[in-house]
């Protein structure tokens, strides 16, 4: 398959740039896959699509500030975008481990360093480069502070909001906006630089009826890195490679997935990092048991899913790996179809747009 089939318009005017009044007054598109139907609701009709049949798993990882703005001692402006600690990741053979200390980064302009320039972010924090990594524009880092890191990045770091969102105008209450809403309500553990976009529709007002209706909940643990939103930039999309991201299922989530598997109920995933992570552990293990692992899952049409039976999930970029996990669930026909349609009735896109749900399929 070539990656152009992939492909689609939209105006750039669908492209939310802010979230909704409220987390739960996004638009929502119900697609049936079975029998071809597309629906408009929002999303807090989702207590009503669900029963106590469903099991909705959802992941908890929350989005680390990982967006980091310094100075050379030229005073030259550098930002650092953290992507992922390096334990025991060194700079030589013989150099000592600094655990914790080393990150992969991406540096803007990249151009103006060189392995040992100092970028100073606050009096607390700096970072050292210590040299370019193999992979598509990182860097490897030293970050140099005294007392607890992540501590400092919630002082001096910013969330990292894909560059589709942009802010030529930062306010405090801007900043505000973003740190409240790009988490979901039941983020927990911190260590992705994006957030899982479709739980952002959640609060935990919908939570609780959906408690009550007896829907059962269970969570995941995938840290989202830049390789899930990286374009595919080879022709042959059989060719793409997925970067590696870690996930973590726990013992009381494997056991309410494989009770809920063996009493019949359809499990919801809550996103593709989600859906990732369950067909993941399934095709490692054979079945889903807790573990802590690492998914380099690439899902594209025809895909046969082993977990999960439907699908919360947010509109896709063109091109993405998300849109085509998504196509293969449902359809590559049938999901172009209902992103025309989204396009025509003006859904806002990506991120902080608005959502769908693709119901549950008959195994």
């Amino acid at each position: 398959m070539q990656v152009s089939e992939y492909d689609y318009e939209l105006p750039e005017e669908l492209i939310a740039q802010m979230p909704a009044d409220k987390r739960e007054n996004s638009r929502m598109l119900v697609l049936n896959p079975e029998e071809q139907t597309i629906e408009h609701k929002h999303f807090y009709d989702i207590v009503d699509l669900l029963d106590e049949n469903t099991l909705l798993v959802m992941n908890n990882t929350k989005v680390l500030p990982a967006r980091l703005y310094g100075t050379k001692d030229t005073g030259a402006r550098i930002e650092v975008f953290l992507l992922e600690s390096k334990a025991g990741v060194n700079e030589g053979e013989n150099a000592e481990v600094k655990d914790g200390k080393n990150w992969s980064c991406l540096i803007k302009p990249s151009k103006r360093v060189k392995p040992d320039t100092i970028i100073k972010i606050s009096n607390e924090l700096s970072v050292r480069v210590i040299k370019r990594l193999e992979e598509d524009g990182e860097w490897l880092v030293e970050m140099i502070y005294d007392g607890d890191l992540f501590e400092i990045l919630h002082k001096v770091g910013n969330i990292p909001l894909p560059p589709y969102i942009e802010r030529k105008l930062q306010t405090e209450e801007i900043k505000k906006i973003d740190t409240e809403r790009y988490q979901t309500v039941y983020a927990k553990d911190e260590g992705s630089v994006a957030a899982p976009t479709a739980g952002l529709h959640f609060t935990k007002e919908i939570l609780k009826k959906l408690e009550e209706k007896g829907v059962e909940t269970a969570y995941v643990t995938l840290n989202v890195g830049l390789g899930t939103f990286r374009p595919v930039k080879c022709e042959r999309i059989e060719d793409h490679k997925m970067h590696s991201e870690t996930f973590e299922i726990s013992e009381e989530t494997a056991a309410v997935i494989n009770r809920a598997k063996s009493a019949g109920k359809k499990l919801i995933a809550v996103g593709t990092t989600t859906v990732r992570t369950l067909e993941t552990a399934y095709k490692q293990f054979g079945c889903i048991k807790a573990c802590k692992s690492a998914s380099e899952l690439f899902i594209y049409p025809p895909y046969e899913f082993k977990v999960i039976d439907g699908l919360i999930t947010n509109f896709h970029l063109p091109k993405s790996t998300l849109l085509m996990l998504v196509s293969a669930l449902a359809g590559k026909e049938f999901i172009f179809k209902a992103y025309k349609e989204a396009v025509k009735e003006r859904y806002r896109f990506f991120s902080y747009g608005d959502c769908m749900f693709i119901k549950s399929l008959s195994r």
